[in-house]
């Protein structure tokens, strides 16, 4: 046991690591890496997000937050609009002028125009230019964001949400196999979830929008029957960003399939407020421009808390899974989609280990031939290094892509290439007459600035690939960097360990160990 070094002991523990963690991904079991989607086959998606409407939804909010403020204070307003990216509104007393515009200051990016009308004051208030570009931003940010979320929450491992050019969000699934998957996947992205709380205008009738427009309302169809109509008065009660919560049920009298929704403080002080005014008139619920119901208000409703019912449990799975994960402020639509097959991720697997399996036969075998016993030193450190590469990816379920079996073809030429510099500075002391002891040691010290000097600016490459890359270029970044690391434990501590223990075990090492020609 006097004769193990730290450095062997570091090298044998990296080792059983190595083959420890990357034995469960060879039979399938927990922890494993992960396949991407060019290796196992699923969905690709391009998603383009329609940034007015973000500016629209946005205006709309401002309306329903004039219309809460000037409730609260008792400043009477009247028609109450909005239109063409703006909120209109008149206030009746113009002596309420001062009090309105403290209490308006609340808004934040926008541009507020004032005109005396006969006694009272015209209002129109647009967003300003930079609001609105800072809108669009938000608006695909917050996509990516709940486009990520609501995957995650219906269960699917490693998908990859990232955006693309300016206004994309590129969308790759891996294991998304089955027409019913793909098309559950789908309607899960492409749902706005927009949950919006109305009253229903139960005094004037339309037939068509413009008839709506003329009392300010709008005309929204039911879910369940397109040409039934709801005249419903603008701005809104309430919306979907107050929830906080939004769980799978069924009703109590009709034992149907509903999504029970929870409210924050906010939202519920509004909600009580709305309904205790307002027994006896209906409240419509509207997710995505559609109304789901549009019940009577017997009571107040205290507690924040409200439910829709909806058409089966799966559609309620997926919206409740979309409103706990929040709203999409601007609605996307399909772009481009592709569907990778397995069988194609199978091909793929299998060429990228026929070039995995032929350059590490042909490094090992060369290292052998070429430097004796320091070129299999130096493929011992190489076949743990692969292992600690696997392990890794695996123990932090890492995902495997095509351009990470790149990166990992790559790191089995990178790995030796520490050791090739390290022999040769080892045959240059012993030709300069150094005995094998000085020239080991010396060999090691002399080769250790260019190695660290190589790796750190491969590793700094990595971090940059990673950190601007897309999807795929990570897949290649991580690997690379893994393997840039491992290499420096297995290539320059463990090899140095091997050799220490031999020369410590008495071991016979010559020139020839090193292939040099006596």
């Amino acid at each position: 046991m006097k004769k193990l070094n730290y450095r062997l002991v570091i090298f044998i523990l990296a080792a059983l690591f190595g083959i420890a963690f990357t034995i469960p991904s060879f039979i399938n079991k927990e922890p494993k890496i992960n396949l991407g989607l060019d290796l196992q086959g699923g969905m690709y998606l391009v998603l383009g997000v329609k940034g007015d409407e973000a500016v629209k939804s946005k205006i709309k909010t401002i309306a329903s937050t004039i219309k809460y403020i000037t409730d609260k204070k008792e400043l009477f307003i009247d028609n109450l609009k909005t239109k063409d990216n703006s909120v209109t509104f008149e206030l009746i007393d113009k002596d309420d002028a001062a009090k309105l515009d403290k209490e308006l200051k609340i808004l934040k990016g926008v541009n507020i125009q004032k005109t005396p009308k006969n006694g009272s004051i015209e209002y129109k208030i647009t967003l300003t230019p930079q609001e609105i570009i800072k809108t669009k931003d938000d608006a695909l940010n917050q996509a990516i964001q709940t486009i990520r979320s609501r995957l995650d929450a219906f269960g699917l491992a490693e998908p990859t949400v990232t955006k693309q050019g300016k206004d994309k969000i590129l969308v790759e699934l891996p294991g998304i196999k089955t027409p019913k998957e793909q098309h559950s996947v789908q309607q899960l992205i492409s749902t706005s979830a927009h949950l919006e709380l109305y009253a229903v205008d139960e005094e004037h009738r339309a037939l068509t929008p413009k008839d709506a427009e003329k009392y300010g309302d709008i005309l929204l169809p039911s879910k369940d029957n397109p040409d039934r109509k709801y005249l419903l008065k603008t701005p809104p009660v309430l919306d979907g960003s107050m929830i906080t919560d939004a769980t799978v049920g069924f009703t109590q009298k009709t034992n149907q399939p509903a999504i029970f929704f929870t409210l924050n403080s906010q939202g519920a002080q509004i909600f009580g407020d709305f309904t205790g005014k307002n027994v006896g008139k209906r409240l419509a619920i509207v997710v995505d421009n559609k109304v789901y119901s549009a019940p009577t208000i017997q009571e107040r409703i205290g507690g924040g808390s409200g439910q829709i019912t909806v058409g089966s449990p799966e559609e309620a799975h997926v919206l409740a899974i979309a409103l706990r994960s929040g709203s999409l402020p601007a609605p996307v639509m399909l772009l481009e989609k592709r569907s990778v097959g397995a069988s194609l991720g199978a091909d793929s697997i299998r060429q990228s280990l026929i070039a995995l399996i032929t350059g590490f036969i042909v490094v090992v075998v060369f290292m052998a031939w070429y430097y004796g016993t320091a070129g299999i030193v130096a493929d011992i450190a190489l076949i743990v290094n692969l292992f600690l590469i696997i392990a890794i990816m695996a123990l932090f379920g890492a995902t495997l892509t095509l351009p990470g079996m790149a990166g990992i073809v790559l790191t089995v030429g990178m790995a030796v290439d520490a050791n090739v510099i390290i022999n040769e500075r080892i045959r240059e002391l012993i030709r300069e007459g150094k005995s094998i002891k000085v020239a080991i040691e010396g060999g090691y010290k002399n080769a250790m600035s260019a190695i660290l000097d190589a790796n750190i600016t491969t590793l700094i490459a990595a971090i940059a690939l990673f950190a601007y890359g897309t999807g795929t270029i990570k897949g290649f970044a991580i690997t690379m960097a893994i393997g840039i690391m491992a290499s420096m434990l297995t290539a320059i501590l463990g090899t140095h360990g091997i050799w220490e223990y031999l020369l410590a075990s008495g071991k016979k090492i010559t020139p020839k160990s090193f292939g040099m020609k006596v």
